[in-house]
């Protein structure tokens, strides 16, 4: 609406005011927005990692991880495998990450590397401290990646072979 009134110097002065309705309809509409705006995110996000689920690409860098769950159900998942300082490392990147809370509740894990035809007895260390710090530096993501996958926080383990 605009309001048209004379000023003291008998000048006119136009101003735009808007009523109350008109304000609550464009907080609605801007509501509306952002809640679009979200939902297609969460929707991608989710889009993205069932899909990642689903085929559980392999390639040269990746592993087969056999964890347990606490009635010795085996559950068998690909991730990357990063070869730092001549040790193994895996991390939890993405929002499903059964099998991480299952290797910290029984670390005694089976492990397929790439080229390998059988599975091997492994340890899954939690990292701590510098080693982790140190790890977090070299195994890093960019924005982009982090960003599709909706910025999961990073946890990351140690393979140690057992004999």
């Amino acid at each position: 609406m605009i309001l048209r009134h004379l000023t003291l110097n008998g000048n006119a002065e136009f101003r735009f005011v808007r009523s109350k309705n008109e304000i609550q309809q464009d907080r609605k509409v801007v509501n509306d927005r952002c809640r679009c705006t979200i939902s297609a995110y969460v929707g991608s996000i989710v889009w993205f990692e069932a899909r990642l689920g689903c085929n559980q690409p392999q390639g040269s860098t990746s592993l087969v991880i056999a964890t347990f769950s606490g009635d010795d159900e085996r559950h068998e998942r690909v991730l990357r495998l990063e070869q730092i300082d001549g040790r193994n490392y895996i991390a939890a990147n993405h929002w499903p990450r059964a099998w991480y809370n299952q290797a910290i509740d029984n670390p005694n894990v089976e492990v397929k590397f790439p080229d390998d035809d059988s599975f091997e007895n492994y340890l899954a260390v939690p990292l701590e401290g510098d080693e982790e710090k140190h790890i977090r530096e070299v195994y890093s993501f960019g924005f982009e990646f982090r960003f599709r996958t909706g910025f999961p926080p990073r946890y990351f383990l140690r393979l140690d072979p057992q004999t």
